[in-house]
């Protein structure tokens, strides 16, 4: 009763504001926010066995179980339970047993193996490395998985040896491979991924392949004799990094076969039911920053190889035979949506679904997954009101099978999700985007409006849940994110727009998205923010080296300077040729005409920069030459630095909150009081 009381006397004297800031979004709702992945469908298409994701608010971890339900969403329950990491479901082809991915027992993350019917788990590898992707044999009885096996190397440094009881520093560390880093890994061990066997009965697993090269995703022939992968078996292979190929091991005897042989990634190979053809992706590589991934199949043997995606010009992932063999699923991203289509082995094209989604909890990036058996697909169901919840397509018939969010949502009012177009004022193209309201929005009233720009730059947000957009709602702005020029689902031509030519023209498609959602009215024009990251940052800092009708601006894990970029970031052997295609060296006005920081000298608008200290991929380098140029500009500035971050800042659950309160409080600084 005295809680009851108190609640009510806090009402009275505060009237109808605590009321409605209780039910926006609250920066702690992060760690409350739960979403499905990697929904795997039982071969009888009868139970979806999936991983349910959370997160612990004691341990700033991100964590997931094992759930089972029946494809009619009958007896949903876990399969595992704990605050671990189970992930990666793949049920043996009879559909008696699963194998998985956890560090249930302690830290090392193992391969396991649950007999569906009792529950029973058995560990089946105890190695010091963590498994990769893992595949079935036909017959059930071995597995095939990737896995890192750390390789020796001897330094030709030798130093002398020091006097017993000395203190010397740790011996020098001596490198000579060109990618020697990688974002989210620090500093690489020595060493590659390999390919193994296990039986399911346990014992040891054979290791396959003893090159100096990774190789990736393997299937199992029909026959079991054989193994097919992906991998870049090529000699310059550091400095062709996307010329993977199809290859076949054969299993007895350890020889290897390139059954693709064409310049361009070839990859993700998938068995057809009879095991006579092979599917996979890939495109024929010209150096362009983007390009359209095609579904491909080809004679197991590699003869006969041809495209049979040739009319679709989009993205292909994901590649599903059809149970008759005569088609193939796959997942594709168009105008913001991700989808399902299907295709016949003659070239006839379908969208089977759409509003897949939701697996990008911090901006709404488009990333979605699925899995197909008798005709029946399990996959993510996306929404601009909810991350990820699992989904089933049956014979035309979607069903929504959970709502993991309800509990949480019950209580919250969204920012309402609409979508527009508008026209660029460099070329008059269509450029999509998405306006997002603050909850309880009075059409009556002006709003401060935030610009939030997505990164890759070759990647595409779209109508899905976004817990970063969210919070900028529920903390009272109007916000518009969008898909420039060069962002992925809109075709080749599209993409390629800022081929050799990024950030420059994406800047007229930006603002005449903010001139559009002006005209539409209810903006403060004198309360205008711009933020985004990655490439958004790119683009945030060019923007403000451009303009100064923005109030304040938070460039976020940008490039700044393209020059010590190419040369500092986790991939130079990739960035240099496909993103400028000479040497920094032999015409370094390209790259300092696209630097953000040769504008630096216009900036007046105060400008924060954030980052992650662990960042290999833009690097923190780069943010802190913005803040350095700006301080000796005298521009107002900040520095955030995340400390322990790479470029996904938002891996643990605190670090996406330190980022949206930094932003909000940038914001919030240099916004117009009334």
């Amino acid at each position: 009763m005295k809680s009851i009381f108190f609640l009510i006397i806090s009402f009275l004297i505060c009237g109808n504001s605590i009321a409605q800031r209780a039910q926006n979004l609250e920066l702690l709702d992060v760690f409350n926010l739960e979403y499905i992945s990697d929904p795997q469908i039982s071969p009888d298409g009868n139970r979806i066995i999936y991983v349910r994701n959370f997160k612990d608010v004691m341990t700033d971890r991100n964590l997931s179980n094992l759930w089972m339900v029946n494809t009619d969403g009958s007896q949903n329950r876990p399969l595992t339970t704990g605050n671990q990491n189970d992930s990666q479901p793949r049920s043996s082809h009879d559909g008696t047993k699963i194998v998985f991915k956890s560090n249930m027992k302690d830290d090392r993350t193992k391969l396991y193996m649950m007999w569906v019917d009792s529950k029973d788990v058995v560990a089946l590898t105890n190695t010091p490395e963590s498994p990769g992707a893992v595949s079935w044999s036909w017959d059930d009885t071995h597995l095939a998985f990737s896995m890192f096996v750390p390789a020796a190397k001897k330094s030709p440094i030798t130093l002398p040896l020091k006097p017993e009881g000395a203190k010397w520093n740790a011996p020098p560390i001596y490198i000579d491979q060109m990618n020697y880093r990688g974002d989210g890994q620090g500093y690489l061990k020595s060493g590659n991924e390999q390919l193994f066997i296990i039986s399911t009965d346990g014992g040891t697993p054979r290791q396959l392949t003893f090159t100096a090269n990774d190789h990736g995703n393997p299937i199992w022939s029909k026959d079991g004799k054989s193994l097919y992968f992906d991998a870049n078996l090529h000699e310059n292979h550091e400095m062709e990094p996307r010329n993977s190929e199809i290859y076949q091991l054969t299993i007895s005897t350890g020889a290897i076969k390139a059954l693709t042989s064409r310049k361009g990634p070839d990859n993700g190979a998938v068995l057809s039911p009879d095991g006579s053809q092979i599917a996979y992706t890939g495109f024929d590589d010209t150096y362009q920053g983007y390009t359209v991934s095609n579904l491909y199949i080809m004679n197991t043997d590699g003869s006969g190889s041809k495209i049979v995606t040739k009319d679709l010009d989009r993205d292909i992932s994901n590649p599903i035979w059809e149970d008759n063999g005569k088609g193939l699923y796959f997942q594709y991203d168009e105008k913001g949506d991700t989808k399902i289509g299907h295709v016949a082995l003659t070239g006839k094209i379908r969208t089977i679904t759409n509003e897949l989604g939701g697996l990008s909890l911090g901006r709404p990036y488009n990333a979605a997954s699925y899995s197909e058996a008798k005709n029946k697909l399990a996959y993510t169901l996306g929404g601009t009101d909810h991350p990820a919840d699992l989904a089933v397509w049956n014979g035309g018939e979607t069903t929504r099978i959970t709502n993991v969010n309800k509990d949480l949502f019950a209580d919250k009012q969204l920012g309402n999700v609409k979508e527009i177009w508008w026209k660029s004022s460099y070329d008059n193209r269509d450029i999509q985007g998405w306006i997002v309201t603050p909850p309880n929005f009075d059409s009556t009233k002006k709003y401060p409006l935030i610009l939030e720009i997505h990164g890759g730059p070759f990647a595409s947000y779209g109508s899905v849940f976004s817990a970063e957009i969210q919070m900028y709602a529920a903390a009272g702005y109007v916000v518009l994110y969008s898909n420039p020029r060069g962002s992925t689902g809109y075709g080749q031509e599209f993409g390629n727009l800022i081929h050799h030519d990024y950030p420059n023209h994406d800047y007229e498609d930006l603002m005449s998205g903010v001139d559009a959602v002006i005209k539409m009215g209810n903006i403060d024009t004198n309360n205008l923010f711009v933020t985004g990251g990655s490439g958004g940052g790119v683009l945030t800092a060019w923007i403000v080296g451009k303009t100064n009708r923005f109030k304040a601006a938070v460039v976020a894990k940008p490039v700044i300077n393209w020059y010590s970029f190419v040369l500092y970031a986790d991939s130079p052997a990739f960035f240099y040729k496909y993103w400028f295609g000479d040497k920094p060296w032999d015409n370094p006005e390209a790259y300092l005409k696209r630097s953000p920081l040769s504008y630096v000298g216009d900036i007046t608008t105060p400008t924060m920069v954030l980052g992650g200290e662990d960042d290999y991929r833009t690097p923190i380098s780069e943010m802190e030459q913005l803040y350095t140029a700006l301080k000796i500009q005298q521009v107002e500035t900040a520095m955030v630095r995340i400390p322990g971050a790479s470029h996904g800042i938002a891996n643990k659950p605190s670090n996406l909150i330190a980022k949206i309160a930094s932003i909000l409080a940038w914001f919030d600084k240099y916004k117009s009081k009334d």
